[in-house]
């Protein structure tokens, strides 16, 4: 299966595009964002888990990266309300469910096989620093070896300068409006932006996006090339 599977093109899917899909659980739906593979992919979904839904023990063979974007996901390490951030390195296996239904934006096979740390970032409203502009806050999540992964607050009418994306770039909005040169984005959207591409982001009405770049370069290209 491949699904945006050319990463040298812009994507952006807003809410309503794509339809949820049933997964080999019963329910567990997904909208498959981008994917190339079969059940075991490399792949960028949302999830959605109904309430007291489970999926089965599995092993994380290229890594496991997800937002908890509402509700409740959980497993046999814990418990991880909306706003929480969690990294399951190469090798680390777990049991997931949801016992009050939650969504969750996951990412996986995506890890590089030296980053092995293993990461959980509750939410925290007062962790959020200032960013390079005025109206701009930032909660870093994670960094390794060009690849960046934060929470930006946009405050209502902040701009930010034009610039390039070295290695791509990849958004979800949480809440509210993002927007550039090429349109409005509203919760819900995601959008992903190529190595080289360029553009000036604002928001009118503020917002919350999760953010994550550097991390669409050769490694990408060659995933590609061996699933043709």
């Amino acid at each position: 299966m491949r699904i945006n599977a050319d990463f040298s093109e812009r994507v952006v899917i807003r809410p309503g595009d794509i339809d949820w899909v049933p997964s080999p659980m019963a329910g567990v739906e997904r909208r498959m964002l981008d994917r190339i593979g079969g059940e075991v992919a490399r792949a960028t979904s949302l999830v959605r888990y109904a309430p007291q839904s489970y999926f089965p023990a599995h092993t994380h063979g290229g890594g496991e990266e997800f937002l908890v974007l509402d509700g409740v996901f959980s497993d046999e390490h814990g418990d991880y309300p909306a706003g929480t951030y969690v990294r399951n390195p190469i090798g680390s296996s777990h049991t997931p469910h949801s016992e009050e239904g939650c969504t969750i934006l996951v990412k996986l096979h995506q890890f590089d096989p030296a980053d092995t740390e293993q990461k959980v970032v509750r939410p925290d409203p007062k962790a959020f620093m200032p960013g390079l502009v005025d109206g701009l806050s930032v909660l870093p999540l994670h960094d390794f070896e060009g690849e960046h992964v934060a929470l930006v607050r946009w405050e209502p009418g902040t701009r930010f300068h034009r610039h390039r994306h070295w290695g791509g770039e990849e958004i979800f909005v949480i809440e509210g409006t993002f927007a550039d040169e090429h349109g409005a984005y509203p919760a819900g959207t995601w959008l992903r932006s190529p190595h080289g591409s360029e553009h000036t982001p604002f928001s009118t009405e503020g917002c919350l996006i999760f953010v994550k770049t550097g991390h669409l370069g050769q490694a990408v290209a060659r995933w590609a090339e061996a699933a043709v």
